[in-house]
């Protein structure tokens, strides 16, 4: 079979910018060395131009986590065109193919299981499914979004005038043009393109499954590090409308807590998060799918099951009936209603249902000791 065209372009810019991080830029470090300012701007570059791939082509465009405000959304898209990944509506289209076929080796375009390399970066290098783009149907709402659409039309006038021009105006103020376009112009670009590739790659390969394995992704804290928080990628791939990737509050997602502290200026809103039950269900089931895979081995599994299928039960019906009471709760404080001897009835038995559920996590989790559980990793 004839392979599809090579694209020349992609090709020359990961072959010329990789060379330039690896040669030149040690060899400026070398003779002449980077100062403070020429470092401290490629650091805010790398994140301004990762975020505004993950908080704005990620979140905000394929997801529509949440809804930000006009000048967030320009911001975001000529920070997503400094990245270099193409348009909105390009990365959009691709993104939410992969979704929708994540894994699949002839509709996901960066299929993981095509091995590290082509998820990586061999998928940009050939015209695999060219096709795809005539008409963008999998994004006809972003095609009624005039910011998205402005970015489309001037992509390339916009990435170059955010990747030249910024770096030579910081280093015009600073007195060093070439060293700033090699540290925060070249450099700050090959880092933000191989770290958000590692979300299509090592994200997939490396880490773990709290959540479900009907798919490759995968939770990794390091990653999350060194990819602005998407690397919780196990957890994004079961409730990808969230605005959060990592949910627990001393998770690594700069994403997200940039998103949560414009709201607080009114700069976005409508942040969307999955329920806290249906996560904490999602977890337990896969707890259960994995104890049934170690319990099939052992000599009394029937017996070992039946208990581990009792105590699953148990511990999903005490969790229902905990939700329940909390989303009363909820609505009580939310609508201020007085104190009232029904109110404090509800109190109490929210309460109680807390405390039930605690016991049954505490016998849930004291299964994890005995070798036919795994443990929990999150």
């Amino acid at each position: 079979m004839k392979k599809p065209r090579l694209i020349i372009t992609n090709i020359l810019v990961f072959i010329i910018t990789g060379l330039i991080a690896l040669i030149l830029v040690p060899f400026e470090a070398f003779q002449n060395g980077f100062d403070g300012f020429e470092i401290a701007a490629c650091i805010f570059l790398i994140y301004f131009s990762g975020m505004s791939i993950t908080a704005g082509y990620h979140r905000l465009w394929s997801h529509k986590a949440f809804d930000a405000n006009v000048f967030v959304r320009c911001v975001l898209a000529i920070g997503g065109a400094m990245a270099l990944q193409n348009s909105i509506l390009h990365w959009c289209s691709d993104h939410r193919i992969h979704h929708r076929h994540v894994d699949d080796n002839e509709n996901d375009p960066y299929s993981a299981k095509k091995g590290f390399w082509f998820s990586h970066v061999g998928w940009m290098l050939r015209e695999y499914q060219k096709h795809r783009y005539a008409d963008y149907n999998n994004c006809r709402d972003l095609q009624k979004d005039k910011i998205v659409m402005w970015q489309h039309k001037h992509y390339l006038a916009i990435m170059l005038t955010a990747n030249f021009g910024i770096p030579i105006l910081l280093g015009w103020l600073n007195g060093d043009i070439w060293g700033m376009l090699l540290l925060a112009g070249v450099f700050r670009l090959v880092v933000v393109h191989h770290v958000t590739f590692f979300i299509n790659s090592l994200a997939h390969i490396w880490g773990r499954q709290p959540y479900t394995d009907a798919n490759t992704a995968r939770d990794n804290d390091i990653l999350a590090f060194f990819t602005f928080g998407e690397g919780y990628h196990n957890y994004h791939h079961i409730f990808e409308y969230d605005y959060r990737n990592g949910i627990k509050w001393w998770q690594f997602d700069p994403t997200k807590w940039l998103i949560r502290g414009l709201s607080f200026i009114g700069w976005t809103k409508n942040l969307r998060r999955c329920p806290e039950e249906r996560i904490e269900k999602a977890k337990v089931a896969m707890q259960l799918k994995l104890a049934k895979e170690k319990v099939a081995t052992l000599h009394n599994a029937d017996e070992v099951l039946m208990r581990v299928q009792e105590e699953y039960e148990l511990l999903a019906q005490r969790m229902t009936e905990y939700y329940a009471a909390k989303k009363q709760m909820m609505a009580i404080k939310k609508q201020s209603l007085q104190r009232s001897y029904e109110n404090l009835e509800i109190h109490y038995k929210y309460k109680e249902l807390k405390q039930n559920l605690a016991l049954q996590r505490q016998k849930w989790l004291r299964l994890n000791q005995i070798n036919f559980l795994p443990t929990c990793s999150e």
